[in-house]
């Protein structure tokens, strides 16, 4: 829990200034902020079955230390480079690195966790949320001082916490995998984890909006004097999840079945963006206190019903990955789950990065309807059962004589 708290205070120090970086110092176009973001997310998410097939073979703690050492060069060279093709390979390497450790830390807190796994990642979400609150309120101090100091300390933190990693995580034998070889046949013929898996997709493409549509949208209505306000998207985000997590958690599982939880999660996340496109029909007020409460606004209620649809699914999504890959192979099976959702995250934001420029009010209601799409997938994978392990075949009697 303190490892991924760490991370997080580390991450969310510098990503969410980059898209500003991007497009305001460097001027760069609205498409090649969405690649260079992009870039890093199908790094990350594309390479995640390689992580994750490595640390079921090799161990939890090996593939946890060097992606935070891998983390800690590429936000280095973020802040010292600025043409494109560097801040494509920069963005690619810090990619990489969270592909080496996220399938180890989750699969780590499933096995710890045992049949308690909800409430494990409901807690773990609280500190990943921890994170999220503190890390933008350190990197808007730093990057109003210089960016350049906000990637180095950023490096610094992932540093720090790579050393702290060689010296204190434990080994235990269940972590390592037992070297278990990796099946492809079995992998990809799972074909309830694989639909769970594309419908789970545009949520990402949703949840990823914080750090790509909503600053830049900010950033458009109000201006550069309204940049610093970008944090509040991440204090809503964090505050919400670190007060609320366990208790929303606890209410659906009294309440709903997981699938009805994951449904109702993706309906929130399709709310988030009508604010928006509701404003985007609004002519924009002259410089002042309108301007800034209509640049303010419609984002930081877009991040609140973002962080709420992921409240309610998050610890069920964890839960229902390990449950469908039937406890074998845990973490390989982490990373085909968010190389898939990784593909999707590209393109989206590709997407995005280009409809913006364009059409704001179109590219919201464009988001929404994926969110209803999305949610329309789970519902139907709910009430068809396939959200279940499948049964596992009964055992031959034995032969008597």
């Amino acid at each position: 829990m303190v490892n991924q708290f760490t991370i997080n205070l580390g991450f969310y120090m510098l990503m969410p200034y980059l898209a500003q970086h991007l497009s305001g110092t460097l001027g760069l176009a609205g498409w090649t902020v969405g690649l260079v973001l992009g870039v890093r997310n199908l790094s990350q998410q594309g390479m995640f079955l390689v992580g994750g097939a490595l640390a079921d073979r090799f161990g939890y703690k090996p593939l946890i230390v060097t992606g935070l050492a891998l983390r800690t060069v590429g936000f280095a060279v973020l802040g010292l480079v600025d043409s494109v093709p560097a801040l494509l390979a920069a963005s690619a390497a810090t990619g990489l690195a969270g592909a080496l450790f996220n399938p180890a830390v989750r699969a780590y807190v499933a096995a710890d966790a045992g049949e308690r796994r909800v409430e494990a990642f409901a807690l773990f979400n609280v500190f990943y949320q921890a994170g999220i609150l503190l890390g933008p309120l350190a990197g808007l101090a730093l990057t109003w001082l210089d960016f350049r100091l906000t990637c180095l300390t950023a490096a610094a933190v992932f540093a720090v916490l790579s050393a702290v990693q060689v010296r204190s995580l434990p080994h235990r034998p269940a972590e390592r995998g037992g070297g278990q070889p990796l099946r492809w046949r079995g992998l990809l013929g799972n074909r309830r984890f694989l639909l769970f898996a594309a419908a789970m997709t545009g949520s990402y493409v949703l949840s990823f909006q914080v750090y790509l549509a909503l600053p830049l949208e900010v950033r458009r209505i109000g201006g550069e004097a309204a940049a610093p306000a970008v944090a509040v998207l991440f204090v809503v985000s964090g505050l919400a999840t670190v007060l609320g997590q366990t208790r929303l958690t606890a209410w659906c599982r009294r309440t709903w079945p997981p699938g009805r939880s994951l449904t109702a999660g993706l309906l929130a996340m399709a709310a988030a963006f009508l604010p928006l496109a509701a404003a985007a029909a609004v002519p924009p007020p002259g410089p002042g206190p309108a301007r800034l409460a209509l640049a303010l606004g419609p984002p930081v209620l877009a991040a609140a019903l973002l962080t709420l649809g992921t409240m309610l699914a998050y610890p069920f999504e964890m839960d229902t990955v390990v449950s469908l890959a039937e406890g074998r192979l845990v973490a390989t099976h982490y990373g085909l789950y968010n190389t898939v959702c990784g593909i999707g995250i590209t393109l989206g934001n590709l997407a995005v990065g280009a409809a913006l420029d364009l059409a704001p009010a179109a590219t919201w209601l464009g988001l929404t309807a994926l969110g209803l799409a999305a949610a329309a997938a789970l519902a139907a994978l709910h009430r068809t059962g396939r959200l279940a392990p499948a049964p596992r075949p009964a055992a031959t009697p034995a032969r008597v004589g």
